[in-house]
């Protein structure tokens, strides 16, 4: 999810650099097992943010949404949605439209830099649509959230991400204290989810975060690792298996510029917001192709795993327009996006990148059962 304007400069919603500056102790990897033999991944999905946009242009709107998901359904060949962000008509009208269409529903709700208890009742109402939605005959998932020391005040210091994250990286915060705070606030949002709700309940969880995984049916983890080999994604993917749950990877992927994905999560941290306007620092070059064979090498990890879920992180940014023959101005470039924004006379409009057209040739093979790696 990308942070709105209040919070420029971390506009990518996953500071998993975070977890190793509050100290989380590392974890013993175990081998990958015969649980790996088999091969397919049961959801295929992407992350489709709600927000207000940072312009009554790039905001939220029934028509592209309804446009988008066709797209996702048909031409990407996902049979499952991310739907995430904040607003409860938003988030419930773009999941009601995604069902109609036949996809699985992996509702969301992630409101932030608000009191505690709003966060929870937006919580609650949106999943007690779910249930109705459920009860309807569609099929959908209700997590509680995601990577809550980032969004939720009083767990990290700070009003707002900008602030907490700012926090973190000084060295200040106790990461004793921060884990209760933390360990508690996912309970109270686990027991919201299963009031309302009566259907698979999960978490998105950063990479490293310490998770009570007994209060939810499935290990949720926002991934962004790098690794120079497929054995190191199976050996670090291997050690969410200890749980005995079904895993999702409810967040994965990469920019699309030169040496983004050993950036790992922290790949959008390229633009400078003190400029005006905002500028790629560095020189970095723009690579599609990076970014598209990062995703397709996950895709293939992920179902030879037999993983639950994967979601790509995400169908689009509208914020982070592409600005051909500009690279210095070229904000899609530090953009995790599937498709680029364009500029146009009626306001923008996007376009496929490379990384949607090699995950929608993943999905597809998927989709007809043909699970082993792209030759």
């Amino acid at each position: 999810m990308e942070y709105t304007e209040q919070s420029k400069g971390i506009s990518r919603a996953r500071f998993l650099a975070g977890a190793a500056a509050v100290g989380v102790a590392a974890v013993t990897v175990p081998a990958v097992g015969a649980a790996a033999a088999s091969r397919g991944l049961s959801r295929r999905g992407v992350v489709y943010t709600v927000g207000a946009g940072e312009t009554p242009e790039t905001a939220w709107s029934t028509a592209r949404m309804r446009a988008d998901l066709r797209v996702i359904r048909h031409d990407l060949h996902a049979d499952t949605v991310d739907v995430t962000g904040d607003g409860v008509e938003r988030l419930t009208a773009t999941a009601a439209e995604a069902a109609e269409l036949g996809l699985h529903v992996w509702l969301q709700p992630t409101l932030g830099d608000v009191p505690q208890r709003d966060i929870l009742e937006h919580l609650a109402e949106c999943g007690r649509f779910a249930r109705r939605l459920r009860r309807q005959g569609a099929s959908v998932e209700l997590s509680v959230g995601c990577e809550f020391w980032l969004f939720v005040p009083g767990i990290v210091p700070g009003a707002t991400a900008r602030e907490r994250i700012a926090n973190l990286l000084s060295g200040t915060v106790d990461p004793v204290g921060m884990q209760r705070r933390l360990t508690r606030f996912i309970a109270q949002a686990a027991a919201v989810g299963r009031s309302v709700f009566d259907g698979r309940l999960s978490y998105a969880a950063a990479q490293d975060d310490e998770v009570d995984w007994s209060l939810f049916d499935v290990v949720g983890i926002d991934y962004y690792g790098y690794h120079p080999d497929r054995a190191g994604y199976l050996a670090d993917l291997a050690r969410y298996r200890r749980f005995g749950k079904p895993v999702a990877i409810t967040e994965f992927g990469t920019c699309a510029y030169v040496g983004a994905p050993e950036s790992a999560g922290m790949g959008w941290d390229v633009v400078d917001y003190e400029k005006e306007p905002p500028e790629i620092k560095g020189g970095l070059v723009r690579s599609e192709r990076t970014q598209a064979a990062y995703v397709a090498e996950l895709v293939d990890v992920f179902a030879s795993m037999s993983l639950y879920a994967a979601m790509a992180f995400e169908f689009v940014t509208p914020d982070a327009p592409h600005r051909p023959g500009d690279p210095r101005h070229d904000l899609d470039m530090a953009s995790y996006a599937l498709v680029k924004p364009l500029q146009d006379r009626g306001g923008w409009h996007w376009e496929p990148k490379e990384a949607f057209h090699a995950l929608a040739e993943r999905y597809a093979r998927l989709d007809c059962g043909q699970v082993g790696p792209h030759r």
